[in-house]
């Protein structure tokens, strides 16, 4: 059935009207059919929702632009402009976070209390010291990927994580995508 023709009238059979003329079985159908059709609304709603998620290479991306600035600027101001809420490095879900081999916090684009703690034991949902792995990789690889659980900035639930990240001189800089 299309959209428009549940909302055209309809001819219902005498019997299922009540003495006064009111319509019962066919007003409870058309009950039926506007539920369905909020359901499938609020369905495409989630997936818009979803959409907005960054991708794989959106991350990649979004690091290449902060190691970039943070060449060209150098470190201050890159941290101060990674951290800052109006941010050239936030885009919905994905912001940047750079890390000291040290497992100190450099910059966080999620949340500026991070910043100058140490978060080297830090730990996931699943007991992953998330952190600590992160720094070991970042001392044996120029780049790659992570995966953990972490708190979603605009979800407020806590997701599966891929994170991207690059070795820049004693740093990592990184930038992670949210798994349903």
């Amino acid at each position: 059935m299309r959209f428009d023709q549940l909302l055209a009238p309809r001819a219902v059979p005498r019997t299922a009207r009540s003495p006064r003329g009111f319509i019962q079985l066919g007003a409870a159908r058309r009950w039926m059919e506007l539920l369905g059709l909020a359901g499938l609304t609020l369905g495409c709603l989630n997936l818009a929702t979803a959409a907005e998620n960054a991708t794989r290479e959106q991350a990649v991306a979004m690091v290449k632009k902060g190691v970039a600035f943070i060449k060209s600027n150098g470190v201050n101001a890159a941290y101060t402009a990674i951290t800052g809420k109006q941010s050239q490095f936030i885009e919905n879900d994905l912001y940047l976070v750079v890390y000291g081999l040290d497992g100190v916090v450099r910059a966080h684009g999620a949340n500026e209390k991070m910043v100058n703690r140490n978060l080297l034991e830090l730990k996931d949902v699943d007991g992953k010291a998330f952190v600590k792995e992160r720094v070991e990789l970042g001392k044996s690889n120029p780049s790659f990927w992570q995966d953990y659980k972490f708190t979603n900035p605009t979800s407020k639930q806590i997701e599966a994580k891929s994170m991207y990240c690059e070795r820049l001189e004693d740093t990592v800089v990184c930038g992670g995508i949210y798994r349903k």
